[in-house]
């Protein structure tokens, strides 16, 4: 597998052909590392109505906050529009405000099943703080992770691979034998970075990444034991556009 989430035929992927017979196919990997918002809990609403309400209170144009939320430590956030001595009670209070609002995070669809399906092979790398990530996961109804990594936890945010590579190292494994899902552009980025064995989309935002396999939500993948099982019609972008079971002619095989 390589870095940029592309396997060849000869090492296992998932070709045209198998997609055709099983109407399915298999990220092969040894862990999953999770995002949390936008991947396992349902929480846009939620946040963008606490930097909402944080930039008004700050005197900010909230549409210019809105654009560099997503996927960015809250501090990386904060940084960028306040000034060094107004930033430690600006955290803080955007902390306050996303914990009060937990109560509008659901669950992404299938993502209860998939977690409950593994056990210890999975990991959430998140760039939200430890505190907020367990009250939205315990909002959604969703389990605690065996392996967390928040954006306290690393030196560099993403885009940076940092965290992938943290929660890789304290499963086991390289990253490389990973699957890494993820909604984001700059999620996409920092697993890419890290060098995931494969990435996996999920939702529309992602269709605008390198992400090869792109699924509109958790409700079609399940962990096999050795891997994500996709089915086709979760799919919003198969890895090879002419791998599409819909096909009329038989393909080639492709690397995905």
């Amino acid at each position: 597998m390589t870095a940029d989430g592309s396997t060849h035929p000869a090492t296992g992927c998932p070709t045209a052909d198998d997609a055709l017979e099983t109407g399915t196919i298999v990220l092969a990997c040894d862990r999953v590392l999770f995002d949390c918002d936008g991947v396992l809990v349902a929480s846009t609403t939620a946040g963008e109505t606490a930097w909402t309400q944080w930039a008004t209170e700050h005197g900010l144009e909230p549409a210019l906050v809105l654009d560099g939320v997503h996927g960015r430590r809250s501090a990386d956030t904060v940084a960028l529009f306040l000034p060094p001595e107004r930033r430690h009670d600006a955290l803080a209070r955007i902390e306050a405000i996303e914990i009060t609002g937990v109560e509008q995070c659901t669950p992404i669809p299938g993502a209860a099943a998939l977690l409950t399906g593994l056990t210890g092979e999975w990991a959430v790398v998140t760039s939200a703080t430890r505190a907020l990530v367990g009250a939205r996961l315990k909002a959604a109804g969703l389990p605690q992770p065996p392996v967390l990594i928040t954006g306290d936890d690393v030196d560099r945010g993403k885009p940076a691979p940092d965290g992938y590579a943290e929660a890789a190292r304290r499963l086991g494994v390289p990253v490389h034998a990973c699957a890494i899902v993820e909604d984001s552009p700059t999620g996409i980025r920092a697993g890419r970075a890290a060098g995931a064995g494969h990435l996996l989309g999920v939702g529309e935002t992602a269709l605008a990444t390198a992400a090869r396999t792109v699924v509109k939500d958790l409700s079609g993948v399940s962990w096999t034991g050795d891997g994500l099982r996709v089915e086709w019609s979760s799919l919003l972008r198969p890895m090879s556009t002419s791998c599409s079971p819909a096909s009329q002619a038989r393909p080639r095989r492709h690397s995905c």
